[in-house]
């Protein structure tokens, strides 16, 4: 195997669906723990100004608007609405937004997980992408269809990941320029990391 690491130069976000209506199905997770991992790559794709795709699916209808914190959180990113394609990759705009970020690794996310993104991943795959499948910032109705996309997934090749994990291997260091920003951005969304950080920060203000 060989292994390389996603950097803010080779990587790119996609998020595939994250609006509303389809959000209020998702049961995989709370609905304040998946709006707190959305927010959090949606962090990531600000601090490491990695380029990012938004696409959505009939927003004038059930499926909603965007979500507010994915919307507003990118305001720079490229937005492609799809009349239908199920698929975001059968969305020739879709496809061309993705190949002008000029990256070779994808970071996936979406709603919901064994269609939106697990379709938009085996696409992106036979188009020569390398795919991340960020699940905590995806989400469907039923851990038991969550568990047979990953499974279909991981079979084809993408790679499943975790928001910590795609921060953690784009920091590198902490003594990177981003280290200050990725520390608040631990601390904002994953609390225990805060309070550790908030107790070393008072130990070292005494020393």
């Amino acid at each position: 195997m060989s292994y390389e690491r996603l950097t803010a130069e080779n990587a790119a976000v996609l998020f595939v669906d994250h609006e509303t209506g389809l959000a209020n199905g998702v049961q995989t997770q709370s609905p304040p723990d998946f709006i707190n991992n959305v927010k959090a790559l949606v962090t990531i794709t600000q601090i490491y100004n990695l380029p990012a795709v938004i696409t959505t699916s009939a927003t004038d209808g059930p499926n909603g608007p965007i979500m507010p914190v994915v919307e507003q959180g990118l305001p720079k990113a490229a937005i492609v609405h799809r009349p239908g394609q199920i698929n975001a990759f059968d969305n020739k705009d879709f496809a061309v937004a993705v190949k002008a970020t000029g990256r070779k690794k994808l970071l996936i996310a979406g709603i919901s997980t064994e269609v939106c993104v697990a379709f938009a991943a085996l696409s992106a795959l036979e188009l020569g992408y390398d795919v991340y499948a960020v699940l905590d910032a995806s989400g469907t109705w039923s851990k038991l269809v969550e568990e047979a996309a990953i499974a279909r997934m991981v079979q084809a090749g993408v790679n499943p990941i975790t928001w910590v994990a795609v921060g953690a291997e784009l920091l590198g260091t902490w003594q990177s320029s981003t280290g200050e920003a990725h520390a608040k951005l631990m601390g904002d969304h994953l609390p225990f990391a805060g309070y550790n950080l908030a107790g070393y920060l008072s130990i070292k203000g005494q020393a």
